[in-house]
């Protein structure tokens, strides 16, 4: 089976600024994997080049069996993309936004799909709504709406319960849940909450300064740590916990 991620020796420099170096990682269809990092690890520029919108300065991508860098357009339709600090344009109404990326996607119902996910996401109150005047919480389900309009076979995701509270949160953790059950989409997850990386990943990255240091399953990652929960691992990382030349577990 063809892994849905391949990235291998992915690069991106600004200047001087390493801010991507040699990061390489498979990700198979059905599961989804975990971006972690402190600020500026190199999460979000990684995301932007699996995106197409920013051009590695060397490595390959490929999606869904495709070359990135070649035939980008065979694929982007398939993938999608959430992050609550990517605003919509505040002027038009919840629905006008989304029936926007319907319509950019091909959707052959759009008005059909929007309600539909306005349902299932429980937001058909807000439709009608200037999309400037939502709460936090209630952008971030909208944009959750937006990266599900084409059902994507990939769901790259940055942050995707902030701002929720955790009832809401929960919620839309089980519903991406059974989404990628469902469709055997592959998501791609870069979170702040530990807690959610450990229900919902099965494979996780740990990247600082650009490079990925370790990976593993949470299980594996708080055994090797000697941790309890992974937001104890994460700081061993973001602190730099060494022993030699080798990141190792504190006790």
């Amino acid at each position: 089976m063809t892994d849905a991620l391949e990235v291998s020796g992915l690069r991106k420099t600004f200047g001087e600024v390493v801010a991507v170096d040699e990061v390489s990682f498979n990700a198979a269809p059905g599961g989804t994997i975990g971006l972690l990092g402190g600020n500026g690890a190199g999460k979000t520029t990684t995301i932007s080049m699996l995106l197409g919108l920013l051009t590695p300065t060397a490595g390959n991508i490929r999606v869904l069996g495709h070359d990135l860098a070649t035939d980008r357009y065979a694929v982007l339709p398939r993938m999608n993309f959430s992050s609550p600090y990517v605003d919509l344009p505040h002027r038009l109404t919840v629905a006008q936004n989304l029936l926007v990326y319907a319509e950019l996607y091909g959707e052959p119902a759009p008005r059909e799909r929007v309600r539909e996910l306005a349902d299932r996401l429980q937001f058909t109150e807000l439709l009608d709504r200037a999309t400037g005047k939502l709460s936090a919480g209630q952008k971030t389900r909208v944009s959750l709406a937006k990266a599900l309009i084409n059902r994507p076979e990939v769901l790259l995701l940055d942050e995707p319960t902030a701002s929720l509270d955790p009832d809401t949160g929960d919620w839309v953790r089980r519903y991406l849940e059974d989404y990628r059950d469902r469709t055997r989409a592959t998501i791609l997850l870069a979170s702040h909450n530990m807690g959610e990386v450990e229900r919902l990943c099965d494979d996780v990255l740990m990247m600082r300064r650009g490079r990925v240091v370790d990976r593993g399953s949470p299980s594996e990652l708080l055994a090797r740590y000697g941790r309890q929960n992974l937001e104890d691992v994460f700081l061993d990382i973001a602190r730099e916990r060494r022993s030699g030349d080798r990141l190792e577990p504190v006790s």
